[in-house]
């Protein structure tokens, strides 16, 4: 029986009610206009980018921007991850809107630029709520960025609306924070190599050699930390002696995850009487540049309330400023050219059956790491087809007298497969440009191609991953849809290291075709790219502000390899049907 009709009084206040239900809802979608008058609307419509996408064409950058409460841009589901806009002039913003989807940001920053690569923070928080939230910031710059360091959600990072609110050629704000300071007015490094002397030292198993001098040696491997059966008490501090009274200028700090809360940069003539000339109850850790002013022959960090339970630990104590007795650092290595121009490559055109060429290619031969379940051979695995690729194959087949991990088919710990792996080791080694391989990967489940770099210094006994690790292009063979790129470093690594995934535009399968997969390294970060579209960005000054020190701006070697098993991809089963074949046209570096 149908329902029998409202009286009209009770129609008339439903109705009502529906409607002011709608219009609360409309509200709570549309953002919030900034409350200053004198600002305007500068990036509705604007050139903005992003880390990456869910989906280029569901949820592209643009639609946050668009000014379509209805349509936002999609993250892929990892940290971090940014967007930026192009207001196309220097601008002096006054507030930043952003209408968050459900998958918002706890933790991120608004962070404005000059130039696109290098970033003021004018916003931070890592206690966000989502919704819709209206940020009253200072700050200027051409390009403002949202940096999302934690998810609220399993998922990414999802935006109906980003909302810069300013004034074009407006007075330019003085920023709160300033993550990277170039040395200008004759400041120069005055740290670099000079005696430093600490609380207490570290040099157990799980920190060996982590004396003063680590802090003060510019090599972001390697690090200072307190005692850990003594140290980890409050206070505790480390100095630097300059040589001679020095003006100093800045200070720069790039912690371990032992970092301090509450902490003072001191200055002293005699390493005994100490002035304060910069305070804080609230550090952050990660890396700190600190503006300072004060005159003295010795700097300290005098940490007063650890982050936690253990102590304090620094990779760099960097000093800047005038006078001391500085030693001249190392000369950084140079950018590549531009555009950069061909400086190695093999082609792979030998004919079919010939083995890859001795003069630029080592052969690893063994049983590999992460648990792998194959035995790698000398050469056994690898030739070329003829038509202008290596084959790499990974084969079931037993190598007796060879010891892995229990076959889960088989039962056996004797390997039960054999493949290739080779790398420029001690014959090509490089710093920065764009290497960059054509590669048709197998699919199957337990294989595991990949195309990737070592730093050289684990050549002469520098273990990973202390030594940096950069991951060009990684694909399970289980989901060939998908690649990874990544790198590793001591404060970041396995499965904790920096990078993502990411899929080709058209959906298909990476088995189906050969595709370009490159890095494009120089000294500001790595881009990967594919087929030549950027799909992954890190940036140096971020990871470092973010993640922990950087260490890639030293020489690298490039490897090839097909592993079977291991950690990350599983076992082979039934299905994978063996051969498999790894198809390489060519690895190409430019600089």
């Amino acid at each position: 029986m149908p329902p029998s009709p409202r009286p009209r009084g009770q129609r008339l206040a439903f109705l009502v009610t529906m409607a002011l239900a709608l219009i609360t809802t409309i509200l709570a979608v549309l953002p919030t206009t900034p409350a200053a008058a004198a600002d305007t609307l500068l990036s509705q419509g604007k050139p903005v980018t992003a880390s990456s996408t869910e989906s280029a064409v569901a949820f592209p950058a643009t639609a946050a921007v668009d000014g379509n409460p209805g349509t936002r841009w999609s993250s892929a589901f990892s940290d971090p991850q940014w967007i930026q806009v192009d207001l196309g002039a220097t601008a002096a913003i006054g507030s930043v809107v952003l209408n968050w989807e459900t998958a918002y940001g706890r933790a991120f920053q608004i962070q404005t630029s000059p130039d696109g690569t290098n970033w003021t923070s004018v916003y931070s928080t890592t206690t966000s709520t989502g919704g819709s939230q209206t940020l009253t910031v200072s700050g200027s710059g051409r390009y403002v960025r949202v940096y999302g360091t934690q998810r609220s959600t399993q998922w990414g990072y999802s935006l109906w609306e980003f909302q810069v609110w300013g004034t074009i050629g407006g007075p330019t704000a003085t920023p709160t924070v300033t993550p990277t300071v170039t040395p200008t007015g004759g400041e120069r490094l005055l740290s670099y190599n000079k005696p430093g002397v600490a609380s207490t030292s570290q040099n157990d198993v799980n920190c060996q050699n982590c004396l003063p001098a680590r802090a003060f040696d510019l090599d972001p491997a390697t690090r200072w930390a307190t005692s850990s059966t003594t140290g980890w008490v409050d206070p505790g501090w480390i100095y630097v002696d300059l040589g001679a009274v020095a003006q100093v200028s800045r200070v720069v700090l790039q912690w371990d995850p032992a970092y301090a809360r509450s902490f003072q940069i001191q200055v002293s003539n005699d390493a005994a009487g100490w002035t304060s000339i910069y305070s804080t109850t609230t550090g952050t850790g990660f890396k700190q540049t600190l503006t300072v002013n004060g005159t003295g022959r010795y700097v300290r960090m005098y940490g007063t309330q650890r982050s936690g339970a253990y102590g304090y630990s620094l990779w760099e104590f960097q000093v800047y400023g005038t006078g001391g007795a500085p030693n001249t650092p190392p000369a950084q290595p140079p950018n590549p050219r531009t555009p950069p121009v061909l400086v190695w490559s093999d082609e792979f055109n030998g004919p079919a059956g010939s083995k890859p060429d001795p003069a630029k290619w080592t052969i690893d031969t063994g049983t590999g790491p992460n648990n792998e379940l194959e035995y790698y051979t000398n050469n056994n695995n690898a030739s070329m087809d003829g038509a202008g690729s290596l084959v790499m194959e990974a084969r079931r087949e037993a190598t007796p007298g060879s010891a892995c991990p229990r076959d889960p088919m088989s039962g056996s710990t004797t390997c039960q497969y054999t493949s290739h792996r080779m790398n420029t080791g001690n014959k090509f080694h490089f710093t920065y440009g764009r290497v960059e391989a054509r590669v048709k990967v197998p699919k199957g489940n337990g294989l595991w191609p990949a195309f990737w770099m070592m730093g050289a210094d684990f050549l002469t006994g520098r273990p990973w991953p202390y030594n940096g690790e950069v991951d060009i292009m990684e694909i399970l063979g289980k989901d060939v849809k998908t690649a990874y790129s990544t790198i590793h470093a001591p404060a970041y690594n396995g499965g904790g290291g920096v990078g993502q995934s990411y899929r080709l535009p058209s959906g298909a399968d990476f088995s189906d075709d050969y595709h370009v997969f490159a890095a494009n390294w120089d000294s500001n970060g790595i881009r990967y790219t594919l087929d030549g579209t950027t799909v992954v960005t890190l940036d140096k000054a971020t990871v470092e502000a973010t993640r922990g020190p950087w260490v890639f701006d030293h020489p690298f070697y490039i490897i090839l390899n097909l592993a079977v098993g291991g950690d990350w991809p599983g076992p082979p089963d039934a299905t994978t049907g063996f051969p498999k074949r790894m198809l390489v046209d060519y690895v190409r570096v430019y600089q």
